[in-house]
């Protein structure tokens, strides 16, 4: 299926990994030119190289913090500098620390607040009129835990609720040029996870990564955790044509883990 988005100018955050590297890869397979983002130069330059051979747009890398409204800034002026525009915003965002309440300082909730939700804020802001500009898109990567909260995840499962808030809200405040949609991740095979795993497995809870991998599969219905590139996937049907009646909506892609009937 050919999405239509190729050549449009596609700016994704925290796409030096995880799942926003899997957006920027599947938008470059689309043939859309792509923004890739992140804070580590060395980490932003191999993510580069990987999403470019992915398709035939160009792709360009631009380091920037989520927390600094300048980075923000720039990350759009370098994004309508290089492709005359901004079309499309895949917005992701590396998960706040695990723990309980009682756990977290003030200071803790204050930065998953500004990552996670002014992070989103200021770079939307400053795409706005860009996107306004054609028929933008907007697609901001959350998780689960706004529809399920997940023990000792206190902070995800409150400051995301934020994110979903905004979103609806955009997706009316910027109608009917703008659409504004949601994905809802579950378990996927990240380095974060991986990372999570292998230190489990060091800790002693399962005694090889395989095993802790078929663990954390066995709650799942379709008896897998993801691959990061079919949530991209999703991110670029989002910001595609082909959705074009879809606004304002956040789609779960867990493959069936979350409980919530709604």
């Amino acid at each position: 299926m050919d999405l239509g988005i190729a050549d449009n100018a596609a700016l994704t955050t925290a796409s030096s990994s995880g799942l926003g590297k899997a957006s920027a890869t599947a938008l470059a397979r689309e043939g859309a030119n792509v923004v890739v983002n992140g804070r580590d130069e060395a980490r932003l330059e191999a993510a580069v190289e990987e999403v470019d051979a992915a398709g035939d747009g160009e792709v360009i890398g631009v380091r920037g913090d989520l927390t600094v409204e300048g980075d923000m800034v720039e990350l759009v002026e370098r994004t309508v500098e290089e492709f005359g525009t901004v079309d499309h915003v895949v917005t992701s965002a590396g998960g706040p620390p695990y723990g309980e309440f009682l756990d977290q300082s003030d200071e803790d909730w204050y930065e998953a607040f500004d990552m996670l939700v002014m992070g989103v804020v200021r770079l939307l802001r400053e795409a706005e009129p860009h996107l306004r500009d054609g028929t933008g898109t907007v697609v901001n990567i959350t998780s689960i835990t706004v529809k399920e909260a997940v023990d000792s995840l206190v902070l995800s499962n409150s400051v995301r609720m934020s994110v979903i808030g905004l979103e609806k809200t955009l997706s009316k405040e910027f109608a009917p040029e703008v659409r504004v949609n949601a994905i809802l991740p579950g378990y996927f095979e990240t380095q974060r996870f991986q990372d999570g795993l292998e230190y489990d497995v060091e800790e002693g809870t399962y005694d090889s990564y395989e095993e802790g991998l078929e663990d954390m599969a066995s709650d799942v219905p379709l008896d897998r955790v993801g691959d990061p590139i079919e949530l991209g996937e999703l991110a670029a049907f989002l910001s595609s044509e082909r959705a074009s009646y879809l606004t304002g909506v956040g789609i779960p892609i867990d493959g069936g883990v979350t409980g919530s009937n709604l």
